[in-house]
């Protein structure tokens, strides 16, 4: 069974606060691109899974949808204009949305679902943008190694405890997209930038994984996920001034 927005909102809800302090915005050329993209100064936009709002800020003209109530008031004290729905069902009219954005979401979308209510809501000519950050961002390769070192360590965990749910690989959305049939064109565009920031925020970034708590819930200790070998790495090759550099990989596809 497909594991969507709806399923995973419970892996993010007892800790959007946390979420929404720690996790990266979406560069400010992601809004200049799709406006290009779309030939609109002033689009309509509906942010699918939006969270806590990090990407919806970039739009004055935007509509979050977010299947979890804690991430929805979190968006909400933004001032953003958002409902509670899914990628699978967002409850919104026809032909709503000149640019439909997702971020850090279609994985957990059920596409055979989702992709026929974006387009639905999408007017013709309309884009999706469903974007994510190459992770962890490039500092150096000695945090680098630490942090992949986490990665398996507390997958692997989730996997052994029952905790990793199913989900679309990444690397599989521009093919799924193309495949779908649904959109006249399909295509990938990355867009970067630049961050500074020490150890610690560092450290609750990898911790902002969704299968982090559920497994600290169960006792699994910091040493055992890998988080005590990279607060000691990171802390010993960051500071305030460390740069860290991201992608935002972007996947377009044009009603």
């Amino acid at each position: 069974m497909a594991y969507t927005v709806a399923k995973s909102a419970e892996r993010f809800s007892k800790f959007a606060e946390f979420y929404d302090r720690v996790r990266p915005r979406p560069p400010e050329e992601l809004a200049e691109l799709l406006r290009q993209w779309v030939g609109k100064a002033e689009p309509a936009v509906v942010d699918l899974g939006c969270g806590t709002g990090l990407s919806a800020m970039l739009w004055e003209d935007v509509i979050g949808v977010e299947p979890s109530a804690e991430m929805r008031a979190v968006a909400a004290r933004r001032g953003i204009r958002v409902v509670e729905g899914t990628g699978e069902e967002t409850g919104l009219p026809d032909g709503c949305a000149d640019i439909v954005t997702v971020s850090h979401a279609l994985h957990w979308f059920d596409a055979t679902r989702a992709f026929p209510e974006i387009v639905r809501i999408l007017r013709p000519g309309g884009v999706l943008a469903a974007f994510d950050f190459d992770w962890p961002p490039a500092v150096d390769p000695e945090v680098d190694a630490a942090y992949r070192e986490f990665e398996s360590a507390h997958t692997a965990l989730e996997a052994e405890r029952g905790l990793r749910p199913a989900f679309a690989r990444k690397e599989g959305h521009l093919g799924r997209l193309r495949d779908s049939g649904l959109f006249r064109h399909v295509n990938e565009v990355c867009l970067h930038m630049k961050e500074t920031g020490a150890a610690d925020r560092f450290v609750d970034f990898a911790a902002s994984q969704g299968g982090i708590p559920a497994l600290r819930e169960q006792g699994v200790s910091e040493d055992a996920l890998g988080l005590t070998r990279l607060r000691e790495v990171a802390a010993a090759r960051m500071d305030e001034r460390t740069t860290w550099w991201w992608t935002c990989r972007i996947r377009l596809a044009v009603r």
